[in-house]
């Protein structure tokens, strides 16, 4: 049966190395708690604001790199911190200034990216530069696979728990504002949840490529579907569908698997662009077909 199993080309390399069993578990975390992220970024028109987010916990980060070199617990708590913090910040500016809230993440997002950088150079080499920026799915250990699993679990329960008012937050906030005390814990709430993902994300993926696997999957599943159940669905499977494919061109291409996972999940996108009922080349047919009916 093992021999079998080995033949095939598509599970014989999560059969015989346990590295690759590694990164398809640490994908599947991430496909379960921050892709589900990534399509509340999408509804809410946030999509960049999870890009400056994800470089937002870089220079945490590369405190808890310059303290206590590659160690989980160091570069995690940093990461989370100074995201919050700066989440928190980017925030606060844009309600009480009169910089907007794109203006005032990216700002932060230059400031946070450069400054990070800066930091890593301090001390690690350009090699653990790359390690940071582009990730290492390829060698999760079993400690950082409980973290994504954590996370990814805290990122379910809670949006199980406040799934009407996250949705609600994103199609109508000031109507949330006007019912519910929670609009604000709903608010945070969600940053929060953004910033354990993009955490968790970074261990994999790495800070420049982290909110990929959030947005991608999330704006292909919104070529196919509108409600909001099944496109959360559709985004984790493709997410997951797309994590796997895109190790095993890594493997049997010998390609980085951090690239290779978001470029997989950006030709799915390309192709719902051709193919999806909600796509431009489909609502154009259908329009036509309605007029000539």
């Amino acid at each position: 049966m093992t021999d079998t199993l080995l033949s095939l080309p598509l599970v014989a390399p999560f059969i015989e190395f346990g590295f690759m069993r590694r990164a398809l578990a640490g994908c599947l975390a991430l496909s379960l708690g921050a892709t589900p992220i990534g399509v509340f970024l999408m509804l809410r028109r946030m999509s960049l604001a999870g890009d400056a987010m994800s470089h937002a916990i870089l220079p945490g980060a590369a405190i808890g790199y310059l303290i206590a070199g590659l160690s989980l617990p160091a570069m995690s708590l940093g990461g989370l911190l100074v995201g919050l913090v700066v989440a928190i910040l980017a925030g606060g500016v844009a309600r009480h200034t009169v910089i907007k809230e794109d203006a005032s993440l990216a700002t932060f997002y230059l400031l946070s990216l450069s400054s990070g950088v800066l930091i890593i150079s301090l001390r690690g080499s350009s090699v653990d530069l790359l390690h940071v920026l582009f990730g290492s799915v390829l060698a999760l250990d079993d400690a950082t696979l409980w973290l994504l699993a954590s996370f990814a679990s805290l990122s379910m329960v809670a949006l199980a728990l406040g799934l009407r008012l996250f949705a609600l937050e994103c199609y109508d906030p000031a109507f949330l504002y006007r019912i519910s005390r929670l609009a604000p814990l709903a608010h945070y709430g969600f940053l929060i949840l953004l910033v354990l993902n993009l955490v968790a994300g970074f261990h994999a993926l790495g800070t420049l490529m982290a909110v990929g696997i959030m947005i991608l999957p999330a704006v292909t599943a919104r070529l196919w579907v509108c409600d909001l159940g099944p496109l959360l669905l559709i985004a984790a499977s493709v997410a997951f569908v797309g994590s796997l494919a895109g190790l095993l061109i890594s493997y049997y291409v010998n390609l980085p698997a951090g690239p290779a996972i978001v470029l997989t999940l950006g030709a799915g996108y390309l192709l719902s662009l051709l193919a999806g009922p909600l796509g431009p080349l489909a609502s154009r047919w259908r329009s036509s077909w309605h007029f000539e009916r």
